[in-house]
């Protein structure tokens, strides 16, 4: 499981709004497309509260998803799914991040053992998430990731750090042909 901005793509303070935003971290793709080749299943799992701030549509959401989906198409590779959080953090709901609510309906659509599963995020909800659903959170510095680490949070002791997506797939990848 990745979550989106700031891990594949790069990210703005001020929302990705439109497909001509989105523009993938350099490698990110290839990554994904390296994991999906190893047998995994990717999916995606993002806030997207800038639906609910009315900074952009679903429509225009759903066309940056489909800008995601048609690169990683183009290397033969695949995304199972794309979840996304709509909501404001005051909202409180459930699905979105750092509550666990979009993980677990993933972990329980394709029912994998949590324990199995790795997150891969830039931000402190992200990790908070992982471990709410009792998945292996990992930290990219891309993104948030290096204001993130910044914080030296205890709650990121034992986490995993990599540099980009495109090393935590390198590592993924090396743990998975160890004996």
């Amino acid at each position: 499981m990745l979550d989106r901005d700031g891990v594949i793509n790069e990210d703005s303070d001020r929302y990705v709004k439109c497909a001509d935003e989105w523009v993938p971290i350099p490698g990110s793709i290839d990554a994904i497309a390296r994991i999906y080749h190893a047998g995994f299943k990717i999916c995606v799992i993002t806030n997207q509260s800038g639906i609910g701030r009315g900074f952009f549509s679903l429509e225009m959401l759903e066309a940056m998803h489909r800008k995601l989906a048609n690169l990683v198409e183009e290397k033969g590779a695949r995304i199972e799914l794309i979840g996304f959080c709509p909501h404001l953090p005051e909202e409180h709901c459930l699905c979105r991040k750092p509550r666990p609510g979009l993980l677990l309906s993933v972990l329980d659509r394709f029912g994998l053992d949590p324990n199995n599963q790795i997150f891969i995020g830039d931000s402190l909800v992200d990790v908070e998430a992982a471990k709410a659903a009792g998945v292996q959170p990992w930290l990219v510095r891309t993104g948030k990731g290096a204001r993130t680490l910044a914080l030296g949070s205890e709650r990121l002791r034992g986490v995993p750090v990599f540099e980009c997506l495109s090393e935590a797939a390198d590592h993924l990848l090396e743990m998975e042909s160890s004996p």
